[in-house]
């Protein structure tokens, strides 16, 4: 290995002038070495189940000619709605060859959060499975621009029907011929929370891979190496699942571990153990999971070989469980969904420091700016900035020029981020200069949330905000206002709970929900969620001691 001096000066990007996602990540090694694996489920007891480059070039191309039946062609939004599977990887290659737009989202979403996202990137197509069904029925009739639905999962007794996506790979040819495609042709839209309103989609281009693969082999150390093997239990519908692990790795040859199930520690620890799981990419909250459930016997049938870390912070007691119990240094990456791995550890390196995420990954520029706009001085707080152009970098919000403007200062992109840089290029990340929520690894936008508060009958007004909690980060907590003649009782809040957990997601809802009599607003009616996040974290104070119960799930 290099050092990261050398790394960082004598690094140049030098992109194709065509590229295609599908292609590199699927044709190139089938091509030279068709055998080859690139996808394992682990299934628990019963063996597990593989698929070679051969294969999955061979399925996509079908799948493509499929899509291409329908009337799918370059620029068409394909809404992806699927857990871990095969599947979803063929749907995510068959859109790229046509010259189409991935649009993963997660089957967590219910029917308010699924149909905004349909709606606003105007999905001709989606791949459903049979378990999402009755949430895509909820909303599907009401979408205009949606044409035709692709089911996975469907019962043997269904008989197979048009839609059945089993049936349509193997009936379909496989002569349809990739779309000449380059870097900065569009490929996936990443739906992202706003601070206020709506979601928005950050639209990346077929170069979003080319310029994730510095950032994996740095925090993966010289990645990849022989007998690698990666696995993350984070969804592949988030830039986290897709883009730090998925879609480069497939690229570099490295076979991908997944699973269906939820995550749960001592399943955790028997997956990586089964499989020979050598790299893992676990979120903050996965981690301290693991370490609340460490086990002797199942670690010492580990055979890790690099942990990364990235969505938030690592606490030092998570990070010194690593070093001390498994062995590693967990190496900690930073970034967002328009803008991902752009900061990074690499233990091997010795760009490893603790408090710190680490330094700007080679091949990427980065600097903390101050509200003039201008570089702020080491050691003083600024806002993370990316310059422009950087292949990793989004296009721009999907629909949506003026957040898209707003989102540069002049040939740098503004994260929104908190952080000090130290004298030696380390960055300290302090927080967000906005409302977003970190909640085990997830990033929520409040306004979506208490815009589905406020569509409940009995609820006037809501401030939703991220409460302290040592397990998640931050949960997410509701401050209501009923209307009038409506009781505040335990029995409304549950009801309320599960009224946001059924429209939005599992992860959205609130974990928290305190009634209050009135809501500070600032002069022009705006929600000052500010005194709420002092309230919240007045609660949290002395109250962080051990951690409650035990924790089964991300859920």
């Amino acid at each position: 290995m290099q050092t990261y001096q050398s790394l960082t000066a004598g690094f140049a990007w030098n992109l194709p002038a065509r590229y295609n996602i599908a292609s590199a990540c699927a044709d190139a090694w089938a091509c030279r070495a068709p055998e080859r694996i690139c996808l394992i489920e682990d299934r628990g007891a019963a063996a597990a189940l593989t698929m070679s480059y051969g294969e999955l070039a061979f399925a996509s191309r079908k799948l493509a000619g499929a899509m291409a039946a329908r009337g799918i062609g370059r620029g068409d939004r394909v809404a992806i709605v699927l857990p871990q599977s095969f599947e979803t990887v063929i749907a995510h290659l068959a859109v790229y060859r046509l010259g189409a737009i991935a649009v993963p989202l997660a089957m967590r979403f219910g029917p308010d959060a699924l149909g905004f996202r349909l709606e606003a990137s105007g999905a001709r197509l989606a791949v459903l499975h049979q378990e999402g069904l009755a949430t895509f029925n909820a909303v599907g009739e009401s979408l205009a621009s949606l044409e035709s639905v692709i089911i996975v999962g469907g019962g043997p007794g269904d008989g197979g029907g048009p839609d059945d996506f089993s049936r349509l790979v193997a009936d379909a040819p496989a002569t349809i011929g990739d779309a000449d495609t380059g870097p900065d042709d569009p490929a996936l839209i990443i739906f992202t929370s706003g601070t206020t309103g709506a979601p928005k989609g950050a639209l990346h281009g077929h170069r979003v891979v080319l310029g994730h693969l510095p950032g994996i082999r740095f925090s993966h150390e010289d990645y990849p190496q022989p007998g690698d093997r990666i696995w993350t239990p984070s969804d592949w519908a988030w830039a986290g699942g897709l883009l730090n692990v998925l879609l480069p790795s497939l690229q570099l040859g490295v076979p991908v571990v997944f699973s269906s199930e939820r995550f749960k520690p001592d399943e955790a620890y028997q997956l990586m153990a089964r499989q020979n799981v050598r790299n893992a990419f676990l979120p903050a909250t996965a981690l301290r999971i693991l370490a609340a459930a460490s086990d002797e016997e199942a670690i010492g049938d580990l055979n890790l070989r690099t942990i990364a870390s990235a969505g938030e912070s690592l606490p030092a007691a998570t990070y010194d469980w690593a070093r001390d119990t498994l062995g590693l240094t967990v190496n900690e990456f930073y970034g967002q969904t328009e803008c991902n791995m752009v900061l990074g550890s690499s233990a091997a390196l010795g760009v490893s420091r603790g408090g710190a995420i680490g330094k700007a990954v080679p091949g990427h520029e980065v600097a903390l700016r101050g509200e003039d706009g201008r570089e702020v001085a080491r050691g003083t707080p600024g806002t993370i900035a990316i310059r422009a152009p950087d292949p990793v970098m989004f296009l721009q919000y999907w629909q949506d020029p003026a957040a898209t403007a707003a989102k540069f200062s002049g040939d740098w992109l503004l994260t929104g981020d908190q952080a000090v840089m130290d004298a030696d290029g380390y960055v300290a990340f302090l927080g967000r200069d906005d409302d977003i929520i970190t909640s085990a690894g997830y990033r929520i936008g409040p306004g979506e949330v208490e815009n589905c508060l406020i569509a409940h009958p009995a609820v006037k007004l809501a401030a939703v905000i991220g409460k302290p909690d040592p397990l998640r980060t931050e949960i997410v907590k509701a401050y209501v206002v009923v209307k009038d003649g409506v009781e505040e009782t335990k029995a409304l809040a549950a009801e309320i709970q599960h009224f946001v957990r059924n429209r939005l997601s599992a992860h959205e809802y609130p974990r928290e929900i305190a009634f209050v009599d009135d809501m500070p607003l600032t002069t022009s009616g705006k929600i000052i969620r500010r005194a709420f996040r002092e309230r919240a974290a007045a609660e949290t104070d002395g109250a962080c001691g051990a951690m409650q119960g035990s924790a089964q799930s991300l859920g």
